[in-house]
């Protein structure tokens, strides 16, 4: 009896240790999601879309932008900390002194996006690659700080080398590859008017989500010419086995219709099902991290295998590192350089 209530006693303790340790980690998780939301306040990520706005944009087509400000990288606190050392950009990121950010609002269906652009601050006109990044539902500033981020830490390096990048936030309403995808179609109408935009060469680059929402650019548009995709899933329910938390957590909250057509949604946004519907003209890179723990390499493999069926002209880039490249940022800037320097 004495060694039955020494286990039971061991378990609980174990439970409340385990307990404790995922309370912590969650609620520090979403200190610090809190904390950079109230850092963001008063800056020129935290201007808010109006019902004046709205009246404003009653007669702007799809794409048409509304207003663009300048964004001074030192004030999103958030992101300057990560980049810099002593109020001055680290030496990694010390590029970024030619590059102009800037936040937009623009029109796509009936509503207004935010969206973010990079351009180089020297004359010209430039190829454009629309950039897709990965994540779901963020809104307003937090929204608009995630894309930025993203775009510095995952792209920015093309904007050094004459390409100017300009990446939608995703509409609000999230739906993960719904018609939030118009948000990513609309913008090859916006670069018709930015001057440094050349709108006949238009590349597009997507990662994780956002590889998703590349894939279906290219079934759904004939104006990207080449296309780079990162640890992007290709097939939705292969991703759901893998990672369960998936399937209640983003899905079935973000996907409209998904507890009565789960099959059909899921299906609808993996490549997997419809590669052959893919622009036969565009050409694209793949782009899978071996040791990615967040999307299964073989996701990488399975729509590989799948273009080589349909004679599809694209390239498979396989690299020992995770997710995001983190330990690979060199190379993956290397991979991306070359793949749009040949074919955009």
């Amino acid at each position: 009896m004495k060694i039955l209530k020494r286990i039971a006693i061991t378990i609980s303790v174990l439970t409340l240790s385990g307990t404790l340790f995922l309370g912590l980690k969650f609620g520090m998780r979403y200190y610090k999601s809190y904390q950079n939301e109230e850092i963001l306040t008063n800056t020129i990520l935290d201007n808010e879309i109006s019902s004046s706005d709205y009246t404003k944009a009653e007669r702007l087509k799809n794409g048409q932008i509304l207003s663009k400000k300048i964004i001074n990288l030192s004030e999103i606190l958030p992101i300057w900390t990560t980049i810099s050392e002593n109020d001055s950009l680290l030496h990694a990121y010390k590029y970024l002194d030619n590059i102009n950010f800037y936040v937009i609002v623009y029109k796509s269906d009936l509503l207004l996006v935010n969206g973010i652009i990079a351009e180089p601050k020297k004359e010209g006109r430039f190829p454009v690659i629309i950039f897709n990044r990965g994540g779901n539902k963020e809104i307003g500033k937090v929204a608009k700080a995630k894309t930025l981020y993203s775009l510095i830490t995952t792209a920015s390096k093309l904007a050094d080398e004459d390409y100017l990048l300009i990446a939608s936030c995703y509409r609000e309403e999230d739906e993960i590859g719904g018609d939030d995808l118009n948000d990513v179609l609309n913008l090859t109408e916006t670069i018709k008017s930015i001057d440094k935009a050349d709108a006949t060469r238009i590349g597009m680059y997507g990662w994780s989500r956002g590889g998703m929402m590349t894939y279906l650019s290219l079934k759904n548009s004939t104006k990207i010419k080449t296309a780079v995709v990162g640890n992007g899933p290709s097939d939705l329910e292969a991703l759901i086995i893998d990672r369960p938390e998936m399937d209640s957590r983003v899905c079935a909250k973000l996907i409209p219709e998904y507890d009565k057509n789960k099959t059909k949604e899921l299906q609808k946004r993996s490549v997997i099902n419809w590669a052959d519907e893919l622009d036969k003209n565009a050409s694209l890179l793949i782009l899978c991290g071996t040791e990615d723990e967040q999307v299964h390499p073989n996701q990488a493999d399975l729509i590989a295998h799948k273009l080589e069926e349909i004679n599809y002209d694209f390239k498979l880039e396989k690299v020992k590192t995770d997710h995001t490249f983190s330990n690979k940022k060199e190379e993956l800037n290397r991979l991306l350089l070359s793949w749009f320097k040949e074919n955009l």
